[in-house]
């Protein structure tokens, strides 16, 4: 497969299920895994470029959620209005994220990106999305009513976002509907909380790129793989706020089921 092809699949693969509650990183693993491809042969730059194109898709999309947040900056502190109290909101959610984070990053790189890590916790998070669903019609609340306690647990949930086959997203809206949250408001807090932690990965990986350098065939397949997930992200994330409106996760939860089993008769056969 020509490399330009390929940097534009894996970016159209990191946009959809960077956002999907179906887990980019374990996607990413099992096409290495099942179809020989390498996505860290396209280098530091690409890693960069994915990030910056998910972000950007996430930026734009709640381009007027983040906009409120700076101008209430002021007001952080007081939490006298919805913007401001979201933004300390996910301030106090991001503090999990960063503990565990600088602490187990490496470990959990080290130990857990693996086929069968993945189909294991693909399988479980789906498990987890059927009870969700099951538990009853209680879902009435929105982001507007969140308590501290209730971000800490948002962003408890999302430190579990690094392990293959979880989903920050998916991690976020079970934790917020067993809460009482709606899915979409869920979801909601859970993309915008997501802010911080794509930003530290790109500016990470950024640093790390400007020891090594940037190639002319990189710049080019940064450009690719940058576009494509911004891209594909923005759609994936209009088109998953809108299915929360009215749709349950059920479908999700199967397709993690097959992709699950596919992985595990796939490693028997080995």
């Amino acid at each position: 497969m020509p490399v330009h092809v390929a940097a534009a699949l894996l970016g159209a693969v990191q946009g959809l299920t960077e956002f999907l509650p179906v887990s980019s990183s374990a996607h990413l693993i099992l096409a290495r895994a099942f179809f020989g491809w390498d996505d860290r042969g396209f280098g530091l730059a690409f890693d960069v470029a994915t990030h910056v194109g998910t972000l950007l898709a996430i930026v734009l999309y709640f381009r007027e959620d983040i906009l409120g947040m700076l101008r209430a900056l002021p007001r952080v502190a007081a939490g006298t209005d919805a913007d401001a109290r979201r933004a300390r909101l996910i301030a106090i959610g991001t503090i999990p994220v960063v503990i565990v984070g600088g602490l187990l990053a490496d470990v959990i790189e080290a130990h857990t990106r693996t086929p069968l890590v993945a189909a294991v916790t693909l399988a479980a998070g789906a498990l987890l999305f059927l009870l969700v669903e099951r538990v009853g019609e209680q879902w009435r609340q929105d982001d507007r009513g969140m308590s501290v306690g209730q971000a800490l647990v948002f962003g408890l949930a999302q430190t579990t976002a690094p392990v293959p086959g979880v989903s920050r997203s998916g991690a976020t809206i079970v934790a917020g509907m067993l809460m009482g949250f709606t899915r979409a408001g869920a979801a909601r807090f859970g993309f915008l909380l997501g802010i911080p932690a794509i930003v530290a990965a790109a500016a990470k990986e950024a640093i790390d790129l400007r020891q090594v350098g940037l190639t002319p065939g990189d710049a080019t397949l940064f450009l690719i793989g940058g576009a494509t997930a911004f891209v594909v992200g923005y759609l994936a994330i209009r088109f998953f706020m809108r299915y929360l409106g009215s749709h349950s996760l059920a479908v999700f939860a199967w397709y993690r089921l097959a992709l699950a089993g596919t992985v595990v008769a796939w490693a028997m056969t080995r």
